[in-house]
């Protein structure tokens, strides 16, 4: 009797040892009709169970910097609509660590951008070549506060920022956009009436006239170098006013999307000017002040832009990575194999059509899993917040992490907020992409500092299905809801 008793004992704690040994799965799901919903822990399957995807947990590729969004005037005119609380409540949401989104960088814009109140440079006055002109009194009614409120709970929030216009005067048109609205507006207003897709819902006139137009692959910007130096001290003194006001700025980039000539602030460059600027004045300024450089950012998928910056001999000295987004998406994998070892970071999330859908959160699924499939350490949502609707100074609806209803009353995160927070909440900055085996195209997978695994996967289509997937030679089987994204974390 007691020799059975001692068997059962044994057989039990062998059992609970077993047990032990299996961690199951914590699970967090989100769908269009439930935002966040926290789902039973999911053990380890039988073992008849044959896995789709293993996750190589020794494959280490790209380390994670983190994730982010960018900050914005409309952002936070919006949320400045809020009382007090609820604006802390959204702050603290995105930026405190592990409380929600956990974002840890964040990109800003130097002057104007598309989704500023309106046009301003730090500089406007002409020839201003000293920088005797230079202020950034208008950043202190927006961005500053928008800033430091972020700062408030995450001091090392890592900030890198570029110009979408430089100060008109240095430009051949002298005006802050490249092309004319006037020239496009018949087209568009027909696009509109006809109820066509189109990234304009407000036709706005910048007063450009059309013979003083811009185009891609020209340089819009007078590319000598009185100019170049003044422009060069233009980033140096917003590095140091922002530095003043307690806000450090890590990187820049020299000019955002300088292939696309646009109705908003906008410049067009040719890459061998811009390799020259880079070169011989941005990156000496950048370096006394201990600021990376980075090239982009690159919305084109002509990788041949890159490679003339980054074979350059004197722009090369102080490139340390190139950002993407856009169209740029296609080039990120054959510059990927061909600088393994250089930093990547998609900089903008496409910016949708205002309507915040739960299809343009599986979309941007897509582009997530793009960009991280193909070595970026750091991804960007663009708006954090936006009054319902979306639409800027220029007449573009966008999407936004947050929306605030127009009254001021009444906010919500939309379904893109929550695809971001299916990473961003998980993934510690400093962790590593895994690489796996199988039929992996719907899943991204992560190991942290603290040797957790995050696993992110989605069922895109109308059905649900079961998507067994292994974690160090242990199976995994959760049932998928359809047009889910789903997170699962592991700890041994």
């Amino acid at each position: 009797m007691k020799t059975n008793v001692l068997t059962a004992s044994i057989i039990l704690t062998t059992v609970l040892l077993s047990c032990q040994s299996k961690p199951q799965l914590e699970w967090v799901a989100t769908t269009e009709a439930a935002c966040w919903q926290t789902e039973k822990p999911v053990p380890v399957a039988e073992a008849s169970v044959k896995p789709l995807v293993s996750i190589k947990t020794t494959d280490l590729q790209q380390q994670i910097e983190g994730f982010g969004a960018c900050f914005n005037e409309l952002g936070w005119m919006s949320l400045n609509k809020l009382d007090s609380a609820d604006r802390q409540s959204v702050l603290k949401e995105l930026f405190y660590p592990a409380l929600g989104a956990n974002f840890t960088i964040a990109r800003m814009p130097i002057g104007a951008n598309d989704f500023s109140r309106d046009w301003y440079s730090y500089a406007e006055q002409p020839a201003d070549f000293t920088m005797e002109s230079f202020t950034i009194d208008n950043d202190r009614q927006t961005l500053i506060p928008f800033i430091r409120d972020a700062l408030k709970y995450n001091a090392d929030l890592k900030l890198w920022a570029s110009p979408w216009s430089p100060p008109s005067w240095m430009k051949h048109n002298k005006h802050y956009a490249s092309v004319s609205t006037p020239k496009n507006a018949g087209s568009l207003n027909k696009k509109l009436q006809e109820g066509e897709s189109t990234y304009m819902t407000t036709i706005v006139d910048n007063g450009l006239p059309e013979n003083r137009q811009g185009r891609e692959g020209t340089d819009m910007f007078i590319c000598e170098p009185e100019y170049f130096s003044a422009y060069a001290l233009y980033f140096s003194k917003f590095i140091d006013a922002y530095r003043k006001e307690g806000i450090n700025i890590s990187m820049v980039m020299p000019q955002n999307e300088f292939n696309s000539a646009q109705v908003f602030p906008s410049c067009c460059w040719t890459a061998a000017s811009l390799a020259e600027f880079v070169g011989k004045y941005l990156g000496p300024a950048m370096d006394k002040k201990g600021i990376e450089v980075m090239f982009g950012t690159m919305e084109r998928p002509n990788t041949a832009l890159v490679d003339t910056l980054l074979n350059d001999p004197e722009s090369s000295k102080y490139i340390r990575g190139v950002g993407f987004q856009w169209a740029g998406k296609e080039a990120i994998a054959p510059i990927h194999r061909r600088y393994p070892d250089l930093k990547l970071y998609q900089t903008e999330q496409e910016c949708g059509d205002g309507k915040n859908t739960w299809d343009a959160a599986l979309y941007s699924w897509q582009l997530m899993r793009h960009y991280l499939d193909n070595g970026t350490s750091a991804y960007f949502y663009w708006n954090i917040s936006l009054e319902e609707g979306g639409i800027s100074r220029w007449g573009w609806a966008q999407n936004s992490l947050v929306t605030v209803n127009k009254d001021g009353k009444s906010y919500r995160y939309t379904p893109e907020y929550f695809v971001m927070k299916h990473v961003s909440h998980y993934v510690q900055p400093g962790a590593f992409k895994l690489a796996a085996d199988g039929d992996a195209k719907e899943l991204l997978a992560f190991i942290n500092p603290d040797q957790s695994i995050v696993v992110v996967a989605s069922n895109e289509s109308a059905e649900p299905k079961v998507y067994p997937f292994s974690i160090d030679g242990q199976v995994y089987a959760p049932r998928l809801a359809p047009r889910s994204i789903n997170t699962f974390l592991w700890r041994k």
